[in-house]
């Protein structure tokens, strides 16, 4: 639970949702995912994974909606008796963990580091942060996606999490026709993939872009249309080199704008092991990714690191001297998706947790 559902018609914890949740029905296992009411699924099972529908009023209210949603969903899951309940971030599970006691044992995947998100004024800080205290507090088992979680939990909480990461889809499916539909030649221009939001570092990036001597064009494929958008756009509308291109849904063309361009630019900074840069090795992308622990840990020594516009400007600039490193970045990138950041790995160490938690094999 803490996911919109299944089938994924979202973003990454509900990718992680549908391919974990398949597998683990095809290991033996009863599973249930639950679903928010304005899912477009109807049915009540997908791939053999029960779907149980709960009221959400986002559309009617806002975010808050969720409160009210994860709060009937854990409600119903304590009811039914499970060997584990998964949830899957925490800012939404306040009421919950505060009103219902489940015999079950919960697992949080505590989903990155949601008080640090610069969006965020400081009531919402202290806020989210409270709820993150109040998951460790309420949970049998923390999940942590990323080595970097993995530390700060034991630093700031004392307490042990189960590193256990995201996967991503091999995809070789190249098709640089497909860059027609947008007049763009491979490797003809640099690509970002992202929510326009500022710890995504987005400003970095483009200043950097802005700043350089090249003239090669930057898309940025993301959706503009809220505050922080509009204000980037009216930023950079001078700046010719930089695309606003909104968002693009068909995971096909964002494989191959990624695999085509000349530097694939991946500002996250706060979100552990993110979904994306993982499709982004996946897809044999060039990356250049914000230099912090999290990233790091990910892509280790097969990525160009940026903390500055100015960094961001030199590689552009300089993009003859580092392209050497290309094949055995994006070959490197490549391996660590088929052997570690798989979906039938992460399932695994899913099964294997669960077991050890509930002490049932």
């Amino acid at each position: 639970m803490g996911t919109r559902g299944i089938p994924n018609n979202y973003g990454g914890l509900e990718q992680f949702a549908e391919r974990v949740s398949e597998l683990l029905v095809k290991k033996g296992h009863e599973v249930i995912v639950y679903n928010a009411s304005h899912h477009p699924y109807d049915k009540s099972e997908f791939h053999g994974v029960k779907i149980i529908k709960k009221y959400n009023p986002e559309k009617k209210i806002g975010s808050g909606g969720n409160f009210i949603y994860d709060l009937l969903s854990y409600y119903d899951a304590s009811k039914r008796k499970c060997d584990a309940i998964l949830v899957c971030g925490y800012t939404t599970m306040a009421f919950a963990y505060l009103l219902v006691k489940p015999k079950s044992k919960v697992v949080t995947n505590i989903d990155g580091m949601e008080w640090w998100r610069s969006k965020h004024n400081n009531i919402v800080k202290k806020f989210t942060h409270w709820t993150e205290k109040l998951a460790i507090k309420s949970s049998d088992a923390i999940i942590s996606d990323n080595i970097g979680i993995q530390d700060y939990v034991m630093e700031d909480y004392k307490k042990h999490s189960y590193f256990i990461a995201y996967a991503a889809d091999l995809f070789d499916n190249n098709n640089p026709a497909i860059l027609k539909e947008w007049n763009l030649t491979p490797y003809d221009y640099n690509a970002m993939i992202c929510r326009l939001e500022p710890e995504n570092n987005i400003e970095i990036i483009l200043d950097g872009v802005a700043m350089s001597k090249s003239t090669m064009k930057t898309y940025v494929c993301a959706s503009y249309e809220h505050k922080y958008g509009y204000y980037l756009k009216d930023k950079y509308k001078d700046c010719d080199k930089i695309i606003f291109k909104g968002w693009v849904a068909k995971q096909e063309i964002l494989h191959q704008l990624r695999n085509y361009s000349n530097l694939y630019f991946h500002g996250h900074s706060v979100g552990g092991t993110n979904p994306s840069l993982l499709e982004a090795m996946a897809g044999k992308a060039f990356i250049a990714a914000h230099d912090n622990v999290f990233n790091r840990h990910v892509t280790g020594d097969d990525a160009l690191y940026f903390k500055t516009p100015a960094d961001v400007a030199h590689m552009i600039d300089n993009y003859d001297g580092v392209k050497q490193s290309r094949e055995r970045f994006t070959h490197n990138n490549l391996e660590k998706i088929k052997h570690i950041y798989n979906w039938q790995n992460i399932a695994d160490q899913y099964e294997a947790m669960f077991k050890e938690v509930t002490g049932k094999n």
